[in-house]
């Protein structure tokens, strides 16, 4: 059920507004993560409900895969120009869906010895996915072999793909972040600098920029590993992150219950925006209509424009 939402705008940048234009009621359990398609018109989300929910941005309908993982959904991702998206569960696998046909998973790849906790699609080698476990374990995959192609160490929380390129993962583990040369198969960095563990990283548009948070802070850092701004949290638990995809230097926050709107290009402000009944645990993007979803452990997916 799509429930539209008026509140107060919040407005501090020319020309730009902030507010909630939807509540979507997916779950009867914590929500974890949610992306859209690349043309914007699917919104897939998933979580504990060990299923996902997908929904289609223009009627608002919901449909679920009615197959489903045995333990958590922790990722979900869609590959470039595609209804075709893939899932990481606690169950140590990795599903392919189409969103068009969501029935049963087209496909599943075992290998993985721990829990997997995040994985992408490369953005122009369609058929090349990375995962990662909790074992700190990275996997690539061709999806259309169905069967893994390089295994290596160095990403457990999370992993992203550069976008457009796809020349440059992302990975987070520990309190580390690394910049690994898919192609040459070799770290060109690591960025140093959080205390507690990083909990989710994202690109910025251009794939010139790195977010990055824990609980106590946030930095952004530029693909050759310098960080060049930073903020700590003055009580709110950070969970995740992703740029605003209109306003590339204003980064959207998800902690417990508020959204932290930070702007670090405006003296480094900051606004906190009531969100959620509980921790945002995943940020998503929209490539069109300057929306973002936020997935929530109070079992919604909300939009905001």
């Amino acid at each position: 059920m799509f429930i539209p939402i008026s509140n107060t705008t919040i407005s501090y940048l020319e020309g730009f507004s902030f507010e909630e234009v939807g509540c979507l009621h997916s779950s009867k359990s914590k929500v974890l993560s949610s992306h859209f398609s690349s043309d914007g018109k699917i919104l897939a989300s998933a979580g504990h409900e060990k299923k996902v929910f997908i929904w289609n941005m223009e009627t608002f309908d919901c449909a679920t895969t009615a197959e489903a993982h045995s333990l958590l959904i922790t990722d979900v991702r869609f590959r470039t120009g595609s209804t075709i998206f893939a899932t990481s569960s606690f169950d140590r696998s990795v599903r392919l869906w189409d969103a068009a046909r969501p029935t049963r998973s087209l496909l599943k790849l075992d290998g993985h010895a721990e829990q997997v906790m995040s994985l992408d699609f490369h953005p122009r080698k369609v058929d090349l996915l990375c995962s990662s476990d909790s074992d700190d374990v990275i996997r690539l995959w061709n999806v259309k072999k169905g069967a893994c192609m390089h295994v290596t160490k160095g990403g457990s929380k999370q992993v992203r793909f550069q976008p457009d390129l796809g020349k440059l993962l992302a990975t987070a583990t520990g309190n580390d972040i690394k910049i690994v040369d898919v192609e040459a198969d070799r770290i060109l960095c690591n960025l140093n600098g959080h205390v507690k563990d990083v909990i989710s990283i994202c690109w910025d548009g251009s794939g010139k920029y790195i977010a990055s948070v824990s609980e106590d802070s946030a930095r952004i850092w530029s693909s050759d590993g310098k960080c060049i701004h930073e903020l700590q949290s003055t009580g709110n638990k950070f969970q995740s992150c992703i740029f605003h995809p209109a306003y590339q230097n204003l980064l959207v926050i998800g902690g417990y219950q508020f959204l932290e709107l930070w702007s670090p290009t405006e003296g480094n402000k900051t606004w906190a925006v009531a969100a959620h009944k509980g921790l945002i645990a995943g940020l998503a993007e929209s490539p069109h209509g300057e929306l973002i979803a936020s997935a929530s452990h109070d079992c919604c997916v909300k939009l905001w424009k």
